[in-house]
C-alpha cells in the first residue's frame, strides 16, 4: 500500500496525518509538546493506538524505541559514521535494515534482507513530504513508525 507522509511545517507538537494513495487519512501522529525527548503516538482514524515512539535520553547518538501494545517492538539507533547516516534496528519481529540515500529520503527498508518498503521524498514540497510504499503483508503502522523515527533522527532540529 502507498502512503503520503506530510509533516506540517508550523505544527505545535509534531502533529500530522498520514494519507493513503487516494488522499484519505489513515493514521494520525501526535507529538507530546512538553516532554523531554521526542514522544509520538501513532493511531488509526478511530483513535486506536498503533505504535508509541519514544526517544531515549542520555544517549550519545539518537536512539528511539517503538512500542506496540505496550511491548517494545524495535529499537532504532543512529550509528556513528562519517560519510552517510547509518542505523541499527533491533526488532522482535525480524532483522530490519536501511539501504539507499537516507538523507534525501530515497531508501528501502529491508526485513531479513528482502525489501518491505520503499521511501521517496517529494522535492518541491513546502514541508517534508514523502511517499512510502509498503508490502501488503507487513504491519503498515509499524513500518510507518520506522520511517517517522528515521525522519525525526535526521531532520528534527532538537537532536
Amino acid at each position: 500500500m502507498r502512503y503520503k507522509v506530510k509533516q506540517k511545517v508550523f505544527s505545535f507538537g509534531d502533529d500530522f496525518t498520514i494519507k493513503d494513495s487516494n488522499d484519505y487519512d489513515q493514521f494520525i501522529v501526535k507529538g507530546k509538546v512538553f516532554s523531554l525527548g521526542d514522544k509520538l503516538k501513532v493511531t488509526d482514524m478511530e483513535g486506536n493506538e498503533v505504535a508509541n515512539i519514544e526517544q531515549q535520553l542520555m544517549s550519545f547518538l539518537p536512539k528511539y524505541h517503538i512500542y506496540v501494545n505496550d511491548q517494545i517492538r524495535a529499537t532504532v539507533k543512529k550509528e556513528l559514521s562519517f560519510f552517510k547516516p547509518k542505523f541499527s534496528i533491533e526488532s522482535s519481529t525480524g532483522n530490519y535494515s536501511i539501504e539507499g540515500n537516507v538523507i534525501s529520503h530515497d531508501f528501502n527498508i529491508l526485513k531479513n534482507g528482502k525489501p518491505v518498503a520503499v521511501v521517496n521524498k517529494e522535492w518541491f514540497a513546502f514541508s517534508d513530504t514523502y511517499g512510502v510504499d509498503i508490502a501488503d503483508d507487513e504491519d503498515q503502522g509499524f513500518i510507518l513508525s520506522l520511517v517517522i523515527v528515521i525522519d525525526q533522527t535526521l531532520h528534527d532540529k532538537n537532536n
